[in-house]
């Protein structure tokens, strides 16, 4: 399965040129940890850059800035990570660890904007297989105890 199988694709997304502050507003505003900095391209909404909570408080507020009067434009943003919607899950934990990000855009081939995948994302996603796993162990006791009191009969 692809990554995008996964991936939410109600991405909240804003341009270089909104305020720290009108950024922090989304977030609180859609109960959501980031916000993703996108420009047009060819009438194709191209994802540039990515403002999280952390980034907010590390970068603006701990540091005394206005959050008012700082564009998101005029941060240092670090390079941004993505992940092709074609990759596969196994390939974006890779991506995630190797690049050290907990939320990535999903993009098309041709950069367009997808969808975001996040770390809760993938750990929903390995919830149920290592639940399945965990009780392997106890089924495994059950399955041979009755196999044990089928034979004696």
């Amino acid at each position: 399965m692809s990554i995008s199988e996964f991936c939410r694709r109600d991405v909240v997304c804003t341009t270089s040129d909104t305020t720290v502050g009108e950024a922090a507003s989304l977030m609180r505003q859609h109960h959501i940890g980031d916000v993703i900095i996108t420009e047009q391209r060819d009438g194709k909404q191209i994802p540039t850059g990515i403002i999280t909570d952390r980034d907010i408080v590390v970068e603006v507020v701990a540091a005394g800035i206005d959050p008012r009067s700082l564009k998101l434009g005029d941060l240092k943003i670090p390079t941004l990570v993505t992940v092709s919607e074609g990759a596969s899950y196994a390939e974006t934990v890779t991506r995630m660890s190797v690049d050290g990000v907990r939320r990535m855009p999903v993009v098309a081939a041709d950069g367009t904007l997808v969808g975001i995948i996040t770390l809760d994302d993938m750990l929903w996603q390995l919830a149920a297989p290592l639940a399945a796993l965990a009780s392997l162990s106890s089924r495994g006791r059950q399955v041979e105890a009755m196999t044990r009191k089928s034979a004696r009969r």
